[in-house]
């Protein structure tokens, strides 16, 4: 398999899904507001789901196992369920979920902290669930997170920080911008900067097992750019398959 072909691909195809669902407010009479028109559908996020998926059945696991549109609930703790983009049971074994998102438009920077929220959310609950044994006798499940993002200007650009009473994090602050009287100005990190981050950071407190963060343009000719060797595609690929080995391989000894 062709990864970075086939990854190419599924993200053309998600900027064409987001066109058609757009297409389909505009004829149906009933617009979203700003770019939520293009996700209403659902679907725009699916060519990477087979990718996925295809990577997954590749290492061994059963095609059916695999689910990506149907029956992705597994229980959680601080909720009874929560619904994944994907995720793989077999054989009685919940091996695997994964989050799936995306952010494109103008409107970036009014969601990065509600997809930070969301991603610590969601792997606090199903790994609680996991040690209250809600899993029943399943060995540790792969959590994977895959963010793609806009390559526009906007989100390359520095983003200033309100700190009215403690200074954030360093990583956040970016180069000085300014130095007033002994006190410095710091411009901040870009939004692309922020969602690395936030992958990275979710991957070194084990929150998810694996993270990917991808970003393109949206043209006739995608331009994709991965800013980040340990979240690549290959490395976030490769992580799946080795855990889909492992888990095939433990249940032969069973």
């Amino acid at each position: 398999m062709d990864i970075e072909k086939r990854l190419q691909q599924a993200v053309q195809s998600y900027w064409v899904a987001r066109a058609k669902n757009k297409e389909k407010q505009v004829q149906s009479g009933k617009i979203d507001a700003g770019t939520r028109g293009e996700v209403t559908g659902g679907t725009q996020m699916g060519a990477l789901e087979v990718l996925i998926a295809d990577i997954l059945c590749k290492a061994g696991l059963k095609k059916l196992d695999v689910r990506t549109r149907t029956a992705l609930e597994p229980p959680g703790y601080f909720r009874a369920t929560k619904k994944w983009d994907l995720i793989v049971v077999s054989e009685g074994q919940f091996v695997l979920a994964m989050e799936l998102k995306s952010q494109a438009g103008k409107s970036i920077g009014n969601n990065v902290n509600n997809r930070a929220e969301e991603a610590v959310g969601s792997a606090k609950d199903i790994w609680t669930a996991f040690r209250e044994g809600r899993f029943g006798s399943s060995p540790a499940p792969f959590l994977g997170y895959f963010f793609l993002l806009e390559d526009r200007s906007s989100v390359k650009t520095p983003v200033s920080n309100k700190e009215p009473y403690f200074a954030v994090d360093s990583v956040f602050r970016g180069e000085v911008k300014k130095r007033k009287m002994g006190l410095e100005t710091y411009q901040g990190v870009s939004y692309s900067k922020r969602y690395e981050l936030l992958c990275r950071r979710l991957v070194l407190e084990r929150l998810y097992s694996s993270a990917c963060f991808v970003m393109a343009t949206n043209s006739p000719t995608t331009q994709i750019s991965q800013p980040a060797d340990d979240l690549s595609f290959q490395r976030f690929a490769a992580a799946l398959r080795g855990h889909a080995v492992t888990f095939l391989e433990s249940q032969r000894g069973r």
